[in-house]
């Protein structure tokens, strides 16, 4: 839906510019000629036409900020109720394990509470609260030879099986004194969510799916979306064939970060004649050309389309903090944020247009050309 909308607005884009060509005053009968070999070199098809403006962003989900102990507490505390729910078809007829829950928050307060804990400190709660998850594991392990796991609810269930990998993970990192792990977990009521190293000033880290976009004519069109952590370069060669499936011919030019221009990338514009905006690889020459250095400004300006998208979508859209808990309803979301926007372009463009037929004024085609 959001491709046929961007193909039909680039569509009516170019309809208003070639109306705008017919409306030109007839030029002098000894120009003919000319007009014609012009007009003839028009309607030749173009295998290169526009500008793709190409870059990626993390639209953090609305979790708190994960710990290894308020992660390890807070599956603790998920545990206790799963015991409970297991417990409570036998109670005084089996004797309810032990699972001291009152200790174990103590402890946990204990090291929460403090406002500079060490590291020490905050290894030895962490040491703690994992042998009370495990403590429990092996008491769900033991109930459910009296009571199957049945009796659970759905979603009592599916945080038992993420509690179980939970552990294993931070067992993992406890015994090997790291902090990194595959696939990590950050949330048991959304475990998709992935650390996202994204290096920025207000946070290194975020959490929550990795988007890549790409700009046209100022429609935003979505690229790639994924729940871990992956190189945007990697992405041009797709996001350039999908263009041409999009439009039917290549970009003049690509406008990215440094980043995307890696040899691969560079090596496949070279092939298919599209210019890739910044500088060559290797040493800086010590002489910098003029026109080089303009045009690698105008680039640097006309990529600050992508970010003004980024900026439209976090502030006003809320792709700054996704509330949503599922992980199809979550890409559901940012599909249909970037819809909005683009609806939202072809709503002001008419508005122009309107505007234009009242006053006078050709608002629209202004805009467009523009």
């Amino acid at each position: 839906m959001n491709e046929w909308i961007v193909q039909a607005g680039l569509k009516d884009e170019q309809n208003g510019d070639d109306d705008q060509n017919n409306n030109e005053p007839p030029r002098e009968s000894g120009q003919s000629e000319v007009n014609s070999q012009s007009k003839a070199e028009v309607q030749e098809p173009q295998t290169h036409q526009g500008k793709l403006i190409l870059d990626a962003t993390c639209t953090p989900a609305d979790i708190a900020y994960p710990t290894d102990l308020s992660l390890l507490n807070r599956a603790r505390e998920k545990l206790e109720d799963i015991i409970d729910t297991l417990h409570a078809p036998h109670k005084g007829e089996v004797k309810k394990p032990r699972d001291r829950r009152r200790q174990a928050r103590r402890d946990y307060l204990r090291t929460a509470k403090n406002r500079k804990p060490s590291r020490a400190e905050i290894r030895k709660a962490v040491g703690r609260q994992l042998r009370y998850v495990a403590r429990n594991l092996k008491f769900i392990e033991q109930l459910v030879h009296c009571t199957p796991l049945m009796a659970l609810s759905r979603r009592q269930y599916r945080d038992l099986l993420v509690i179980g990998e939970l552990y294993r993970q931070q067992r993992e990192m406890y015994q090997s004194r790291s902090h990194r792990v595959d696939d990590r977990i950050v949330s048991i009521a959304q475990p998709d969510v992935r650390p996202i190293v994204r290096g920025k000033a207000k946070a290194n880290v975020e959490f929550g799916a990795k988007v890549s976009i790409s700009v046209v004519e100022g429609y935003t069109l979505m690229e790639r979306t994924s729940w871990d952590s992956f190189n945007e370069g990697s992405t041009l060669i797709e996001s350039v064939e999908r263009y041409v499936e999009r439009f039917g011919y290549y970009p003049e030019t690509i406008l990215a970060d440094k980043i995307y221009r890696t040899r691969e990338n560079l090596q496949y514009c070279k092939d298919h004649g599209i210019r890739m905006s910044g500088p060559k690889l290797g040493r800086p020459p010590k002489q910098v050309d003029r026109e080089q250095k303009k045009m690698e400004q105008q680039d640097m300006g006309e990529r600050n389309a992508v970010e003004g998208k980024f900026g439209e979508g976090k502030r006003i859209y809320g792709l700054g903090l996704m509330r949503t808990r599922l992980r199809q309803t979550s890409e559901t979301v940012i599909a249909i944020q970037l819809l909005i926007m683009n609806l939202e372009k072809r709503l002001r463009l008419l508005f122009l247009l309107i505007l234009g037929e009242l006053f006078g004024t050709d608002f629209g085609t202004t805009v467009v050309i523009a």
